[in-house]
């Protein structure tokens, strides 16, 4: 049999009709047989050839978003901001992709799905602590920020994440407004004030946040 030499094609191809079904449908009424309904051709064997199970997709599909909208390398271009203005920036940027937004809200329940709990974790760990860590540190140069825990803080603000996922910690929008609060008040505390009202009025018009979450 013949092997395919562009696998990386055939991924693209199983994410980019995924995303559109999971953003037209929903990711719960979305089987593996839709997805493959709509590859033209690909069987359900080739889908699980790169992907173990649906949540692999959804988990792909997030950091393809992140890499592709990738809103660190954005802000690293910005000669015109501090190191504080850019981490408010990167917040901006990130909640500001609907579609990322969107999947993030209707991604399975995490807590069900302890593999792909852990994987997530590590994944920020190591992707996002050094990019937070280098921002901090600019702000440490700059004056924009006034802190002796720049590599405790990049790693606090992803694990800070996880809080504000309402499958791990369930809330309804109040309870949200009153964690970024909360983080607001013990980051400003301790030298990095990133949260403001322009971020609390982003966060607070988003749909992931804006439902009740049982």
């Amino acid at each position: 049999m013949a092997r395919n030499k562009y696998p990386e094609i055939t991924v693209d191809k199983i994410l980019d009709v995924s995303e559109r079904l999971f953003l037209e449908k929903g990711y719960d009424n979305t089987t593996i047989q839709d997805i493959v309904n709509e590859l033209g051709g690909l069987t359900k064997g080739a889908i699980y050839h790169h992907f173990k199970s649906k949540e692999e997709i959804m988990e792909a599909l997030g950091d393809r978003m992140f890499f592709n909208n990738n809103p660190f390398e954005v802000v690293k271009k910005r000669t015109d901001l501090n190191g504080l203005q850019k981490m408010k920036l990167v917040i901006m940027l990130n909640q500001s992709d609907k579609a990322h937004v969107e999947l993030t809200r209707q991604a399975v329940p995490l807590l069900k799905n302890p593999h792909v709990f852990t994987r997530m974790i590590e994944t920020n760990r190591r992707m996002l602590c050094p990019y937070w860590l280098e921002l901090i540190e600019e702000g440490q140069r700059d004056g924009s920020i006034q802190t002796e825990y720049a590599k405790e803080l990049s790693e606090l603000l992803v694990l800070l994440d996880i809080w504000m996922i309402p499958s791990v910690f369930p809330g309804g929008v109040e309870e949200i407004q009153r964690r970024y609060q909360c983080i607001s008040e013990i980051l400003g505390k301790i030298g990095l004030p990133l949260y403001d009202d322009k971020i609390a009025d982003l966060i607070k018009s988003l749909p992931y946040y804006s439902e009740e979450n049982k």
